[in-house]
């Protein structure tokens, strides 16, 4: 087909000679111009195809710079002749297609910087076509930067701009290969009878127009590499930038800038350009709040700007509250197919329309995910909803990543967007029926059930609460204690959350006593006491009659985080009728931790003769029913009785017959905190040098086994006692340290204890700012993680004022 030669085709020849003769010469544009008394600028125009007409006296001082003989002079006045004839004749009009950047536009200053460095050069590399691919999830701006880098960009493409929206997840069909290139085509100037019927005569035509010119396509809203592909320049002088909500990574030499939601200033900053300044103030707590409730999206906060600047006499604190009720958020984010409600939608139907499997179970996947009420997920939590193998649940959740719809945190590690959990959760309630809504959120339960016992079996591995345990699965296959444990860490408040939805359907309800007993390792290697209490109190209320063994532990594991808090009275009565309990149902394992929990209580509260008769009775139980563990606390116990009532030779009888029972099942927490209770039975009683003797080994045996929150604990109480004698060198290390093992074990109420202990230390060397600000912190910490310590850290505070 004959078409006629596009004006850049031979523009570019003139900017190729004179390219490869500058080069060929070793000359840069600069020293080129020197030589030939020109402006550097003058070179570059040629040399980009921008200088329309370059006159002959600009070519001849060229040619002697250059040395170029008569024929190679001549082949370059030739092609300046033919490019000005051609120009003369081409296209009267250059396309400007790309649509305005919107006026409010904000932030994303590294991203334009990024464009705009390759929009307004030319390549360093001639014979390459420059492309960029803009992703991100649907609303975040990709439109909107492509279209100012452009628009800034646009005099280093003097050719023209191209645009086309290729409406990949619509609204309607997406465009197809050839409709796009004669759309393309027919912009270049191609009456529409020239355009080919067929994609590839079509897409062939349309490299052949590009190729040598300066244009800038944008190809907006891309669903695929697929679907831009064809429409890619061949030959250099283009330059390519696409949109889309996956990142195309695929097409080879293509840049990728990923676009996430705003930070909040620029967010504050957008909200307050479109809703107006006057009635956004930069600092307003409802402007972040809005923020917060948007998911700093930028479609988001321009519909909720637009709808304020609607309506100049609503308080930008109504708008607020509207927007936090979740069931009405999408509703006041845009209706029709400019709302947040169907951007989202737009890219699930893409995916439920496929012809691809694994694209529909990926749509799917998005309602079962509703079911939860955290953003964050793991694939193994979404295979339990989803009732999948890991592996197959991890290939839905990596196809949502790549339409952005989902963002990839680490390895198994995601994190849903709040609005697209907010349209979940509606898809998840409407979508699917309540019977499987129940059966998905029992599955999780399951799961965290499961790996609540198999941390148990590795924490408190002689424990008899494991009998309870409903199966032996051990979903995950942990290494040891502490990968357990920073398991559970990472995925506490998904847990509690789930608990707190099982506990709001009472079809889940069976499911709370079981997952209460089974995190007891956790709570209690890591101090967990106020999320102990919590779980297990809503475990008493749904707990029946026919649950009356997991109802008796339940009430004794009641009185632990009460007794660790101090309040005696409450954890007595929860011990006393965990024993009844017991006793109606004959269980003497149950019985015996009882004894054992009551006689401790006692001795703290220093009714020590009534706690050796529960010694007695405690030891009497655990060797009839042979259970060691239970023995050596006994005895562990008594001695520190005896030892308070100055009984020492008795006490370190009974303190030795209980470390060996540690020692002889290799147990060694069990021995480690053993000797922690010895050290402070011997200090109570003022045996000080023998204090610190057991501390130490306690701390040793702690650091033998790893346990972070264990080795905190040893040297809060050693750095007390160093204190306590004056030595605030010893003190001060043993606080030091006890304060990094507290913080890597994110055990905050020994760390707030731990503050207290360095404030008093700085106190007594007469650093009282220093004193104040460790106090201060203690304060905070305890506020939240141990209230009833708090007011050790006011009181101190008081001493400054």
């Amino acid at each position: 087909m004959q078409t006629n030669q596009s004006p850049t085709d031979t523009a570019g020849s003139v900017a190729e000679l004179l390219r490869e003769h500058r080069r060929t010469a070793g000359l840069t544009q600069a020293a080129l111009a020197e030589l030939a008394g020109l402006s550097e600028q003058a070179i570059s125009l040629i040399e980009r195809g921008t200088r329309r007409r370059p006159r002959r006296q600009t070519l001849d001082a060229i040619g002697k710079a250059l040395q170029l003989d008569a024929a190679a002079t001549a082949a370059l006045m030739r092609a300046a002749k033919q490019q000005n004839a051609v120009r003369a004749t081409g296209p009267p009009q250059v396309p400007q297609e790309v649509p305005s950047a919107p006026a409010d536009f904000t932030g994303r200053e590294e991203e334009l910087e990024r464009l705009l460095s390759v929009l307004s050069t030319v390549p360093e590399t001639p014979d390459t076509v420059p492309m960029f691919a803009i992703s991100g999830m649907g609303g975040v701006g990709k439109t909107a930067l492509a279209a100012r880098a452009a628009h800034l960009a646009a005099p280093s493409f003097p050719d023209g701009q191209l645009y086309i929206d290729l409406r990949g997840y619509g609204p309607g069909d997406a465009v197809e290969p050839l409709a796009a290139a004669g759309q393309l085509l027919r912009s270049l100037g191609l009456p529409s009878a020239a355009v080919p019927d067929d994609v590839d005569g079509a897409t062939a035509l349309l490299r052949s127009c590009l190729a040598r010119r300066r244009v800038l396509l944008v190809l907006d809203n891309a669903n695929s590499a697929a679907q831009v592909a064809p429409l890619l320049p061949g030959a250099p002088g283009p330059t390519v930038v696409i949109t889309s909500r996956r990142a195309l990574i695929t097409l080879p030499g293509c840049s990728q800038i990923g676009l996430v939601p705003l930070p909040d200033s620029a967010t504050v900053e957008l909200l307050s350009t479109v809703a107006g300044a006057a009635r956004i103030a930069v600092d307003s707590d409802d402007a972040r709040e809005i923020a917060r409730l948007t998911g700093n999206l930028p479609l988001a906060v321009r519909l909720v700007g637009a709808r304020l600047a609607a309506r100049p006499n609503w308080p930008v604190a109504y708008l607020v509250e509207q927007l936090r009720d979740e069931r009405r958020r999408l509703d006041q984010l845009g209706s029709g197919e400019s709302g947040v409600r169907a951007n989202i939608a737009g890219s699930l139907e893409f995916l439920a329309a496929s012809d691809s499997a694994l694209d529909r179970r990926a749509a799917a996947t998005v309602d079962y995910l509703g079911l939860l009420s955290s953003a964050e997920l793991i694939t193994l939590t979404a295979a339990a909803l989803l009732d999948e193998p890991v592996h197959q649940a991890e290939r839905s959740l990596e196809r949502l990543v790549d339409l952005n719809l989902l963002e990839a945190v680490a390895p198994g590690r995601y994190r849903l967007h709040d609005l697209v959990l907010t349209f979940a959760r509606e898809r998840g309630l409407t979508k699917l029926p309540e019977p499987l809504q129940r059966a998905a959120l029992d599955r999780l339960l399951q799961l965290y059930v499961d790996i609540a016992w198999s941390c148990q079996r590795l924490t408190h591995h002689h424990s008899r609460r494991l009998a309870l345990a409903g199966s032996a699965s051990d979903p995950v296959g942990f290494s040891d204690a502490g990968a357990a444990l920073e398991w559970l860490d990472g995925q506490q408040a998904n847990i509690i959350e789930a608990f707190g939805q099982a506990r709001r359907t009472p079809a889940l309800h069976g499911r709370l006593p079981e997952l209460a007993l089974a995190l007891f390792g956790y709570h209690e290697a890591r101090s967990r006491w106020p999320q102990m209490r919590s779980i297990i109190s809503a475990a008493q209320e749904v707990t029946g009659d026919q649950h009356r063994l997991l109802a008796a532990w339940l009430q004794h594991d009641r009185a632990i985080p009460d007794v660790e808090h101090h309040d005696l009275d409450s954890g007595e009565r929860h011990l006393l009728r965990a024993l009844e309990l017991f006793e109606e149902l004959g269980d003497a394992v149950g019985q015996a931790r009882c004894c054992s929990s009551i006689s401790y209580v006692y001795s703290i509260q220093g009714r020590l003769d009534e706690c050796l008769v529960w010694t007695e009775r405690t030891l009497e139980l655990s060797r009839t029913i042979g259970d060691p563990n239970v023995e050596g606390l006994g005895l562990l116990i008594r001695g520190t009785a005896l030892a308070k009532q100055g009984r020492h030779d008795l006490a370190r009888s009974s303190f030795e017959l209980s470390v060996g029972i540690a020692e002889a099942r290799l147990n060694q927490r069990s021995r480690a905190k053993r000797y922690g209770m010895i050290g402070h039975a011997y200090l109570a009683a003022g045996q000080v040098d023998d204090a610190a003797t057991a501390l130490v080994r306690g701390f040793e045996s702690f650091a033998a086994s790893g346990d972070e929150n264990g080795q905190a604990e040893m040297l809060l109480r050693l750095a007390s006692l160093e204190l306590a004698r004056d030595n605030e060198s010893a003190a001060s290390r043993y606080a030091t340290a006890g304060l990094a093992h507290a913080r890597a074990g994110a055990d905050r109420h020994r760390e707030g204890e731990l503050l207290l202990v360095t404030g008093r230390i700085e106190y007594a060397r007469g650093r009282l700012q220093e004193a104040r600000g460790r106090w201060q912190e203690a304060a905070e910490l305890l506020r939240v993680y141990a209230p009833h310590a708090e007011q050790q850290a006011t009181d101190l505070l008081k001493l400054l004022d």
